[in-house]
Protein backbone atom coordinates (compact mmCIF):
# COMPACT_ATOMS: atom_id res chain seq x y z
CA UNK A 1 0.00 0.00 0.00
CA UNK A 2 1.34 3.41 -0.95
CA UNK A 3 1.17 6.02 1.79
CA UNK A 4 0.78 9.60 0.62
CA UNK A 5 3.30 11.84 2.39
CA UNK A 6 1.60 14.74 4.14
CA UNK A 7 3.30 17.89 5.33
CA UNK A 8 2.28 18.53 8.94
CA UNK A 9 2.44 21.88 10.73
CA UNK A 10 4.93 22.04 13.57
CA UNK A 11 8.28 20.23 13.84
CA UNK A 12 9.72 18.16 11.01
CA UNK A 13 10.87 14.58 11.43
CA UNK A 14 14.48 15.82 11.44
CA UNK A 15 13.62 18.15 14.33
CA UNK A 16 12.08 15.29 16.28
CA UNK A 17 15.24 13.26 15.70
CA UNK A 18 17.37 16.16 16.92
CA UNK A 19 15.12 16.62 19.95
CA UNK A 20 15.55 12.95 20.79
CA UNK A 21 19.33 13.40 20.99
CA UNK A 22 18.85 16.43 23.24
CA UNK A 23 16.22 14.86 25.50
CA UNK A 24 18.24 11.64 25.87
CA UNK A 25 20.68 13.57 28.09
CA UNK A 26 18.15 13.56 30.91
CA UNK A 27 15.09 11.46 30.05
CA UNK A 28 14.84 7.73 30.56
CA UNK A 29 13.71 5.36 27.85
CA UNK A 30 10.66 4.24 29.80
CA UNK A 31 9.38 0.63 29.74
CA UNK A 32 6.77 -0.73 27.37
CA UNK A 33 4.65 -3.30 29.23
CA UNK A 34 2.19 -5.77 27.70
CA UNK A 35 -1.26 -6.00 29.26
CA UNK A 36 -2.78 -9.49 29.08
CA UNK A 37 -5.91 -8.24 30.83
CA UNK A 38 -6.63 -5.51 28.25
CA UNK A 39 -5.54 -7.77 25.37
CA UNK A 40 -8.10 -10.34 26.47
CA UNK A 41 -10.80 -7.67 26.68
CA UNK A 42 -10.04 -6.14 23.27
CA UNK A 43 -8.90 -9.18 21.33
CA UNK A 44 -5.63 -7.62 20.14
CA UNK A 45 -2.22 -7.06 21.77
CA UNK A 46 -2.23 -4.04 24.10
CA UNK A 47 0.96 -2.35 25.28
CA UNK A 48 1.37 0.30 27.99
CA UNK A 49 4.02 2.98 27.46
CA UNK A 50 5.01 3.72 31.07
CA UNK A 51 5.93 7.39 31.04
CA UNK A 52 4.59 7.46 34.59
CA UNK A 53 8.03 5.98 35.42
CA UNK A 54 9.87 8.88 33.78
CA UNK A 55 12.13 11.12 35.86
CA UNK A 56 9.96 13.75 37.61
CA UNK A 57 7.04 11.34 37.16
CA UNK A 58 5.77 12.46 33.74
CA UNK A 59 6.60 13.17 30.10
CA UNK A 60 6.78 16.93 30.77
CA UNK A 61 10.53 16.79 31.33
CA UNK A 62 11.04 16.08 27.62
CA UNK A 63 9.44 19.26 26.30
CA UNK A 64 10.79 21.49 29.06
CA UNK A 65 14.37 20.29 28.62
CA UNK A 66 14.24 20.54 24.83
CA UNK A 67 12.91 24.10 25.00
CA UNK A 68 15.38 25.25 27.62
CA UNK A 69 18.32 23.64 25.83
CA UNK A 70 17.62 25.98 22.91
CA UNK A 71 17.93 29.15 25.02
CA UNK A 72 20.81 31.50 24.19
CA UNK A 73 23.47 32.25 26.82
CA UNK A 74 21.85 35.64 27.35
CA UNK A 75 18.43 34.07 27.90
CA UNK A 76 19.85 31.52 30.32
CA UNK A 77 21.38 34.33 32.32
CA UNK A 78 17.94 35.93 32.72
CA UNK A 79 16.50 32.72 34.17
CA UNK A 80 13.19 31.05 33.36
CA UNK A 81 9.68 31.25 34.77
CA UNK A 82 6.72 28.88 34.53
CA UNK A 83 3.24 28.52 35.98
CA UNK A 84 1.90 25.08 36.83
CA UNK A 85 -0.01 23.09 39.43
CA UNK A 86 2.12 19.99 38.98
CA UNK A 87 3.93 18.09 36.23
CA UNK A 88 5.11 21.04 34.14
CA UNK A 89 6.47 22.70 37.28
CA UNK A 90 8.56 19.64 38.11
CA UNK A 91 9.75 19.24 34.52
CA UNK A 92 10.93 22.85 34.31
CA UNK A 93 12.54 22.73 37.75
CA UNK A 94 14.45 19.54 36.93
CA UNK A 95 15.54 20.78 33.49
CA UNK A 96 16.71 24.08 34.98
CA UNK A 97 18.80 22.26 37.57
CA UNK A 98 20.44 20.09 34.91
CA UNK A 99 21.18 23.09 32.68
CA UNK A 100 22.32 25.39 35.49
CA UNK A 101 19.52 27.90 34.92
CA UNK A 102 17.70 29.78 37.68
CA UNK A 103 14.00 28.83 37.68
CA UNK A 104 11.04 30.53 39.33
CA UNK A 105 7.86 28.47 39.41
CA UNK A 106 4.46 29.99 40.23
CA UNK A 107 1.98 27.51 41.71
CA UNK A 108 -1.60 27.95 43.00
CA UNK A 109 -2.00 28.47 46.73
CA UNK A 110 -3.85 25.17 47.13
CA UNK A 111 -1.39 23.02 45.19
CA UNK A 112 -0.98 19.45 46.48
CA UNK A 113 1.86 19.22 49.00
CA UNK A 114 3.76 16.39 47.21
CA UNK A 115 3.93 18.43 43.99
CA UNK A 116 5.02 21.55 45.86
CA UNK A 117 7.76 19.74 47.77
CA UNK A 118 9.02 17.90 44.68
CA UNK A 119 9.32 21.15 42.72
CA UNK A 120 11.27 22.78 45.54
CA UNK A 121 13.48 19.70 45.86
CA UNK A 122 14.62 20.15 42.26
CA UNK A 123 15.99 23.55 43.21
CA UNK A 124 13.39 25.97 41.85
CA UNK A 125 12.19 29.09 43.65
CA UNK A 126 8.49 28.43 44.21
CA UNK A 127 6.02 31.28 44.55
CA UNK A 128 2.49 30.43 45.71
CA UNK A 129 0.12 32.85 44.04
CA UNK A 130 -3.54 32.72 43.02
CA UNK A 131 -6.48 30.49 43.85
CA UNK A 132 -6.73 29.18 40.28
CA UNK A 133 -4.26 28.25 37.55
CA UNK A 134 -5.44 31.28 35.54
CA UNK A 135 -4.47 33.64 38.35
CA UNK A 136 -1.17 31.80 38.77
CA UNK A 137 -0.38 32.15 35.06
CA UNK A 138 -1.12 35.88 35.19
CA UNK A 139 1.28 36.27 38.12
CA UNK A 140 4.00 34.38 36.23
CA UNK A 141 3.50 36.58 33.16
CA UNK A 142 3.81 39.71 35.29
CA UNK A 143 7.02 38.33 36.81
CA UNK A 144 8.45 37.72 33.33
CA UNK A 145 7.65 41.32 32.32
CA UNK A 146 9.24 42.72 35.46
CA UNK A 147 12.42 40.62 35.54
CA UNK A 148 13.06 39.52 31.95
CA UNK A 149 12.84 35.84 32.90
CA UNK A 150 12.05 33.64 29.90
CA UNK A 151 8.58 32.00 30.10
CA UNK A 152 8.55 28.25 29.49
CA UNK A 153 5.08 27.33 28.20
CA UNK A 154 3.55 23.97 29.09
CA UNK A 155 2.45 23.01 25.58
CA UNK A 156 2.08 25.79 22.99
CA UNK A 157 5.63 26.06 21.60
CA UNK A 158 7.51 24.49 18.70
CA UNK A 159 10.40 23.22 20.86
CA UNK A 160 8.06 21.84 23.52
CA UNK A 161 6.10 19.88 20.91
CA UNK A 162 9.34 18.52 19.46
CA UNK A 163 10.46 17.35 22.89
CA UNK A 164 7.18 15.60 23.64
CA UNK A 165 7.21 14.01 20.18
CA UNK A 166 10.34 12.05 21.06
CA UNK A 167 7.92 9.69 22.79
CA UNK A 168 6.38 8.85 19.43
CA UNK A 169 9.72 7.75 18.00
CA UNK A 170 10.36 5.67 21.12
CA UNK A 171 6.98 3.97 20.85
CA UNK A 172 7.58 2.89 17.26
CA UNK A 173 10.98 1.48 18.14
CA UNK A 174 9.52 -0.53 21.03
CA UNK A 175 6.37 -1.69 19.18
CA UNK A 176 7.21 -1.57 15.46
CA UNK A 177 3.89 -3.17 14.45
CA UNK A 178 1.72 -0.72 16.45
CA UNK A 179 -1.55 -0.09 14.65
CA UNK A 180 -3.18 2.41 17.03
CA UNK A 181 -1.63 4.77 19.58
CA UNK A 182 -3.88 6.26 22.27
CA UNK A 183 -2.74 9.52 23.87
CA UNK A 184 -4.14 11.80 26.62
CA UNK A 185 -4.84 15.38 25.51
CA UNK A 186 -4.76 18.44 27.74
CA UNK A 187 -3.36 21.56 26.10
CA UNK A 188 -2.16 19.38 23.24
CA UNK A 189 1.65 19.45 23.32
CA UNK A 190 1.97 15.71 23.93
CA UNK A 191 -0.65 14.59 21.41
CA UNK A 192 0.61 17.03 18.77
CA UNK A 193 4.19 15.85 19.17
CA UNK A 194 3.45 12.14 19.20
CA UNK A 195 0.93 12.26 16.36
CA UNK A 196 3.03 14.28 13.91
CA UNK A 197 6.26 12.42 14.73
CA UNK A 198 4.55 9.04 14.32
CA UNK A 199 2.72 9.99 11.14
CA UNK A 200 5.91 11.32 9.55
CA UNK A 201 7.87 8.23 10.53
CA UNK A 202 5.06 5.95 9.29
CA UNK A 203 5.03 7.70 5.92
CA UNK A 204 8.78 7.19 5.66
CA UNK A 205 8.23 3.46 6.36
CA UNK A 206 5.37 3.22 3.87
CA UNK A 207 2.66 2.32 6.38
CA UNK A 208 -0.21 3.88 8.30
CA UNK A 209 -0.71 4.32 12.03
CA UNK A 210 -3.85 5.60 13.71
CA UNK A 211 -3.55 8.09 16.58
CA UNK A 212 -6.48 8.67 18.94
CA UNK A 213 -6.58 11.43 21.53
CA UNK A 214 -8.50 11.20 24.81
CA UNK A 215 -9.90 14.01 26.93
CA UNK A 216 -11.84 14.02 30.19
CA UNK A 217 -15.51 14.68 29.41
CA UNK A 218 -15.49 17.45 32.04
CA UNK A 219 -12.68 19.32 30.24
CA UNK A 220 -12.78 18.68 26.51
CA UNK A 221 -11.97 21.84 24.53
CA UNK A 222 -10.56 19.90 21.57
CA UNK A 223 -13.88 18.20 20.85
CA UNK A 224 -15.63 21.58 20.61
CA UNK A 225 -12.71 23.22 18.81
CA UNK A 226 -12.40 20.57 16.10
CA UNK A 227 -16.14 20.80 15.48
CA UNK A 228 -15.92 24.61 15.26
CA UNK A 229 -12.85 24.62 13.02
CA UNK A 230 -10.66 26.60 15.41
CA UNK A 231 -9.61 26.88 19.07
CA UNK A 232 -12.59 27.48 21.33
CA UNK A 233 -12.81 28.09 25.06
CA UNK A 234 -15.06 25.80 27.07
CA UNK A 235 -16.14 25.88 30.73
CA UNK A 236 -14.35 23.29 32.86
CA UNK A 237 -16.30 21.15 35.28
CA UNK A 238 -14.10 19.81 38.12
CA UNK A 239 -12.36 16.59 37.12
CA UNK A 240 -10.05 14.13 38.83
CA UNK A 241 -7.91 14.33 35.66
CA UNK A 242 -6.60 17.77 36.64
CA UNK A 243 -3.38 17.23 34.67
CA UNK A 244 -5.30 17.58 31.37
CA UNK A 245 -7.94 20.07 32.51
CA UNK A 246 -7.49 23.06 30.18
CA UNK A 247 -10.19 25.39 28.93
CA UNK A 248 -8.68 26.20 25.51
CA UNK A 249 -6.32 24.38 23.10
CA UNK A 250 -2.90 25.76 22.28
CA UNK A 251 -2.82 27.58 18.94
CA UNK A 252 0.01 25.61 17.33
CA UNK A 253 -1.10 22.43 19.11
CA UNK A 254 -4.55 22.72 17.58
CA UNK A 255 -3.22 22.97 14.04
CA UNK A 256 -0.97 19.94 14.47
CA UNK A 257 -3.66 17.85 16.16
CA UNK A 258 -6.27 18.74 13.54
CA UNK A 259 -3.87 17.50 10.85
CA UNK A 260 -2.35 14.47 12.57
CA UNK A 261 -4.78 13.03 15.16
CA UNK A 262 -7.38 10.73 13.61
CA UNK A 263 -10.02 10.89 16.33
CA UNK A 264 -10.67 12.43 19.75
CA UNK A 265 -12.85 10.67 22.33
CA UNK A 266 -13.89 11.51 25.88
CA UNK A 267 -14.17 9.49 29.09
CA UNK A 268 -16.18 10.07 32.25
CA UNK A 269 -14.99 10.40 35.83
CA UNK A 270 -16.18 6.85 36.57
CA UNK A 271 -14.32 5.57 33.50
CA UNK A 272 -11.09 7.19 34.70
CA UNK A 273 -11.46 5.84 38.23
CA UNK A 274 -12.05 2.31 36.94
CA UNK A 275 -9.00 2.54 34.68
CA UNK A 276 -6.78 3.73 37.52
CA UNK A 277 -7.96 0.83 39.65
CA UNK A 278 -7.27 -1.69 36.86
CA UNK A 279 -3.75 -0.30 36.39
CA UNK A 280 -3.10 -0.69 40.11
CA UNK A 281 -4.53 -4.19 40.38
CA UNK A 282 -3.62 -5.75 37.05
CA UNK A 283 -0.46 -3.92 35.95
CA UNK A 284 0.87 -2.92 39.40
CA UNK A 285 1.36 0.62 38.10
CA UNK A 286 0.68 3.88 39.96
CA UNK A 287 -0.77 6.29 37.40
CA UNK A 288 -2.36 9.70 37.91
CA UNK A 289 -5.94 10.13 36.62
CA UNK A 290 -4.85 12.25 33.62
CA UNK A 291 -2.35 9.55 32.70
CA UNK A 292 -4.97 6.80 32.84
CA UNK A 293 -7.50 8.26 30.37
CA UNK A 294 -5.96 6.29 27.48
CA UNK A 295 -6.71 3.02 29.28
CA UNK A 296 -10.17 4.32 30.23
CA UNK A 297 -10.92 4.82 26.53
CA UNK A 298 -9.92 1.21 25.81
CA UNK A 299 -11.99 -0.19 28.67
CA UNK A 300 -15.15 1.65 27.59
CA UNK A 301 -14.82 0.52 23.98
CA UNK A 302 -14.40 4.11 22.76
CA UNK A 303 -11.25 2.98 20.96
CA UNK A 304 -11.06 -0.19 18.90
CA UNK A 305 -8.34 -1.52 16.62
CA UNK A 306 -7.68 -4.48 14.33
CA UNK A 307 -4.02 -4.54 15.33
CA UNK A 308 -1.68 -3.91 18.27
CA UNK A 309 -2.55 -0.92 20.48
CA UNK A 310 -0.21 1.27 22.51
CA UNK A 311 -1.81 3.23 25.37
CA UNK A 312 0.34 6.01 26.77
CA UNK A 313 0.43 6.37 30.57
CA UNK A 314 1.54 9.99 30.62
CA UNK A 315 2.23 10.51 34.33
CA UNK A 316 2.27 9.05 37.81
CA UNK A 317 2.24 12.10 40.08
CA UNK A 318 -0.83 11.54 42.19
CA UNK A 319 -1.47 12.97 45.65
CA UNK A 320 -1.92 10.01 48.06
CA UNK A 321 -5.08 11.63 49.45
CA UNK A 322 -6.54 11.88 45.95
CA UNK A 323 -5.47 8.30 45.25
CA UNK A 324 -7.40 7.15 48.31
CA UNK A 325 -10.56 8.89 47.06
CA UNK A 326 -10.14 7.72 43.48
CA UNK A 327 -9.63 4.10 44.52
CA UNK A 328 -12.80 4.22 46.60
CA UNK A 329 -14.65 5.79 43.67
CA UNK A 330 -13.23 3.20 41.29
CA UNK A 331 -14.35 0.36 43.55
CA UNK A 332 -17.85 1.80 43.68
CA UNK A 333 -17.95 2.38 39.91
CA UNK A 334 -16.90 -1.26 39.44
CA UNK A 335 -19.69 -2.50 41.70
CA UNK A 336 -17.30 -3.51 44.46
CA UNK A 337 -18.32 -1.00 47.11
CA UNK A 338 -21.76 -0.03 48.35
CA UNK A 339 -23.08 2.49 50.83
CA UNK A 340 -26.75 2.36 51.82
CA UNK A 341 -28.83 4.41 54.24
CA UNK A 342 -31.37 2.59 56.39
CA UNK A 343 -34.00 3.81 58.81
CA UNK A 344 -34.33 1.56 61.89
CA UNK A 345 -36.52 1.42 65.00
CA UNK A 346 -34.57 2.78 68.00
CA UNK A 347 -34.43 -0.39 70.06
CA UNK A 348 -31.77 -3.00 70.92
CA UNK A 349 -30.82 -5.63 68.36
CA UNK A 350 -31.64 -3.73 65.15
CA UNK A 351 -28.03 -3.19 64.10
CA UNK A 352 -27.24 -6.82 64.86
CA UNK A 353 -30.10 -7.91 62.59
CA UNK A 354 -28.77 -5.81 59.70
CA UNK A 355 -25.27 -7.15 60.26
CA UNK A 356 -26.58 -10.74 60.16
CA UNK A 357 -28.39 -10.07 56.88
CA UNK A 358 -25.21 -8.67 55.33
CA UNK A 359 -23.14 -11.56 56.67
CA UNK A 360 -25.56 -13.91 54.95
CA UNK A 361 -24.71 -12.29 51.60
CA UNK A 362 -20.95 -12.49 52.34
CA UNK A 363 -20.65 -8.69 52.05
CA UNK A 364 -17.90 -7.30 54.26
CA UNK A 365 -18.84 -4.29 56.41
CA UNK A 366 -16.15 -1.57 56.35
CA UNK A 367 -17.90 1.39 57.98
CA UNK A 368 -21.08 2.21 59.92
CA UNK A 369 -22.38 5.67 60.80
CA UNK A 370 -25.27 5.85 63.30
CA UNK A 371 -27.36 8.93 64.12
CA UNK A 372 -30.58 9.89 65.88
CA UNK A 373 -30.61 13.38 64.38
CA UNK A 374 -31.42 12.91 60.70
CA UNK A 375 -33.85 15.34 59.10
CA UNK A 376 -37.45 14.08 59.13
CA UNK A 377 -36.77 11.26 61.59
CA UNK A 378 -39.18 10.36 64.36
CA UNK A 379 -38.06 10.27 68.01
CA UNK A 380 -38.32 6.49 67.98
CA UNK A 381 -36.11 6.10 64.87
CA UNK A 382 -32.41 5.98 64.10
CA UNK A 383 -30.61 6.16 60.78
CA UNK A 384 -27.50 4.29 59.70
CA UNK A 385 -25.19 4.65 56.72
CA UNK A 386 -23.48 1.33 56.21
CA UNK A 387 -20.64 0.72 53.71
CA UNK A 388 -19.77 -2.77 52.52
CA UNK A 389 -17.35 -4.40 50.09
CA UNK A 390 -19.07 -6.33 47.31
CA UNK A 391 -17.82 -8.63 44.58
CA UNK A 392 -19.33 -6.84 41.59
CA UNK A 393 -22.58 -5.35 40.23
CA UNK A 394 -24.53 -8.61 40.66
CA UNK A 395 -23.51 -9.04 44.29
CA UNK A 396 -24.19 -5.37 44.96
CA UNK A 397 -27.74 -5.72 43.62
CA UNK A 398 -28.20 -8.89 45.70
CA UNK A 399 -27.27 -7.05 48.92
CA UNK A 400 -29.81 -4.29 48.25
CA UNK A 401 -32.53 -6.83 47.43
CA UNK A 402 -31.92 -8.87 50.62
CA UNK A 403 -32.37 -5.71 52.70
CA UNK A 404 -35.61 -4.88 50.88
CA UNK A 405 -36.95 -8.39 51.40
CA UNK A 406 -36.23 -8.02 55.12
CA UNK A 407 -38.59 -5.03 55.25
CA UNK A 408 -36.06 -2.19 55.04
CA UNK A 409 -36.06 0.64 52.51
CA UNK A 410 -32.37 0.96 51.59
CA UNK A 411 -31.31 4.16 49.88
CA UNK A 412 -28.16 3.72 47.81
CA UNK A 413 -25.96 6.76 48.41
CA UNK A 414 -23.94 8.45 45.71
CA UNK A 415 -20.44 7.00 45.50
Amino acid sequence: MTVVTQVYPGPSLAEYEQARETVARVARRTPMESSRYLARELGVPVHLKCENLQRTGSYKLRGAYNRMSALTPQERERGVVAASAGNHAQGVAFAARELGIRATIFMPVGVALPKLEATRAYGADVVLRGESVGETMAAAAAFADETGAVPIPPFDHHDVIAGQGTLGLEILEQVPDASTIVVPIGGGGLAAGIASAVKQRAAELGREIRVVGVQAANAAPYVASIAAGGPREVPIVPTIADGIAVYRPGVLNFEVIRAAVDEIVTVSEDDIARALLVLLERAKLVVEPAGAVSVAALMTGAVRSDGPIVALLSGGNIDPLLMQRVIAHGLAASGRYLTVRLGLPDRPGQLVRVAELLAGTHANVVEVMHTRHGRGMQISEVEIDISVETRGPGHRAEVVEILRQAGYEPVVLDD
